[in-house]
């Protein structure tokens, strides 16, 4: 999430943040904006046989094959029906486009890294580490993802034989 802008509040440099934010549930979840490549409307899924129960199959975008993961199955959270807000946002993990399916994306944000604080250790375990952090903005927070650890490196490489399973 680095950005060269900085604003000057005194003395102090701040860096900006950009983030593309979504709806997951009633949560809100931003992602580094370099990391996002592309926002789709939901398309029909091919199911990828064996594949992981969070990945739903693959896409053809542009003559492209893309693995898709539903993120409520990732985090462990009960399975939405889909409607005209859901989502495929497409990003890159570890080299490779992935497409990530959420509720709804919200908004492109501008924050300064000094309104983003740690995940509290009450609210972190071994396997999320994929909390960056938590925005703090006016009314709402965001949980900031690091999408290189939302996949474990063997879930990466599941992925990866996705795309040619199909």
């Amino acid at each position: 999430m680095e950005s060269k802008t900085t604003m000057m509040s005194g003395a102090v440099a701040e860096e900006l943040l950009q983030l593309v934010s979504f709806k997951i549930g009633a949560e809100e979840f931003g992602v580094d904006i370099t990391k996002a490549q592309e926002i789709n409307r939901m398309v029909e899924i091919t199911k990828a046989p064996q594949a992981p129960n969070y990945v739903e199959g693959v896409i053809n975008l542009r003559g492209k094959v893309i693995p898709v993961v539903e993120l409520r199955k990732r985090f462990g959270l009960p399975v939405a029906e889909r409607n005209s807000e859901t989502r495929i946002v497409n990003v890159e993990i570890g080299g490779q486009e992935i497409g990530m399916v959420v509720d709804a994306v919200t908004e492109v944000l501008r924050i300064t890294s000094d309104s983003v604080e740690p995940p509290s250790s009450v609210i972190t375990t071994a396997d999320s580490g994929y909390l960056k952090g938590i925005a703090k903005l006016d009314d709402r927070l965001i949980i900031m993802l690091d999408l290189e650890q939302v996949l474990s490196t063997a879930e990466k490489e599941v992925l990866s034989g996705t795309d040619l399973a199909a």
